[in-house]
């Protein structure tokens, strides 16, 4: 008889004492970004949209957030390749470092930039007195601080992949004769295509999104280096609404990459 007016109590076979807190959990997660939809001036939202300062910080966030990804996959797919299949003294610690920047405060990140890039920093300092060349406060520094909290997404994807691959389809075609770059070129890379396009994915999505960072390296010049989070943050102190209509174009960003991956992420958990 307990056994029956216990189960009576549950909703959909979830036991209250948990359904209770999941749901309270799901509103915290759900309920500002309904907010933000309730809240938004749909009726003005295509004449704000078509503002110059918005379309100019859409575009170099799309161009900066592009580029950003080029150059995590320039560079993250082969440090992913080394972290997944070689073995040297000091991976574990390489690898807990290359993801730091996961759990770094953004804008700890745009400080450890400027040193190591600033007029003064450790590089930049040569680089000014050598070549004359001064990265922070300019569009190359949008990108290079959206590369350095963007990277370990796709890095991770990648080292994901490489790991999971089958090895053996690499092993028969070296036994075939063919060399270790027509085998990574024909067998490993098709094999890890999906996870690395799901790490561009997420990395672009990442880089578009990355303000602290961006803020503290690059600054936040009109049509230089004010990207769409710098200019929602502008706007939310002078038009609230215009940093309304910012961030709906961010979060349908979002939501579109979800969207993207849902066969990869969401499928994989049923």
């Amino acid at each position: 008889m307990v056994g029956r007016s216990s189960r009576r109590t549950e909703i959909g076979g979830v036991p209250p004492l948990v359904l209770v807190p999941a749901v309270l959990a799901a509103f915290f997660l759900i309920g500002p970004l309904v907010g933000l939809v309730v809240a938004a001036p749909w009726a003005e939202l295509p004449a704000r949209l078509a503002g110059p300062e918005v379309l100019a910080a859409l575009r170099l966030s799309v161009l900066c957030a592009t580029a950003a990804t080029v150059v995590c996959l320039l560079f993250g797919v082969p440090l992913a390749w080394v972290l997944a299949r070689s073995e040297f003294p000091g991976r574990r610690l390489l690898r807990a470092l290359v993801t730091l920047p996961l759990v770094l405060p953004p804008v700890v990140g745009g400080v450890a930039l400027l040193l190591l890039l600033g007029r003064r920093g450790l590089l930049g300092e040569h680089l000014t007195a050598w070549f004359g060349v001064t990265i922070p406060f300019t569009t190359v520094a949008v990108v290079i601080a959206e590369a350095f909290v963007a990277m370990p997404f796709l890095v991770l994807s990648v080292e994901g992949a490489l790991r999971g691959a089958d090895r053996r389809f690499e092993e028969a075609a070296a036994t075939l004769g063919a060399s270790r770059w027509t085998t990574f070129r024909r067998v490993t890379l098709p094999s890890v295509a999906p996870g690395v396009l799901a790490g561009a994915v997420l990395c672009w999505a990442r880089a578009l999104g990355e303000f602290g960072a961006t803020i503290t390296f690059a600054g936040n010049l009109p049509g230089t280096t004010q990207t769409m989070p710098s200019a929602v943050y502008l706007a939310l102190q002078s038009s609230p609404d215009a940093a309304v209509v910012l961030s709906l174009v961010l979060l349908a960003v979002c939501v579109l990459v979800l969207i993207t991956l849902r066969e990869r992420w969401v499928g994989g958990l049923r």
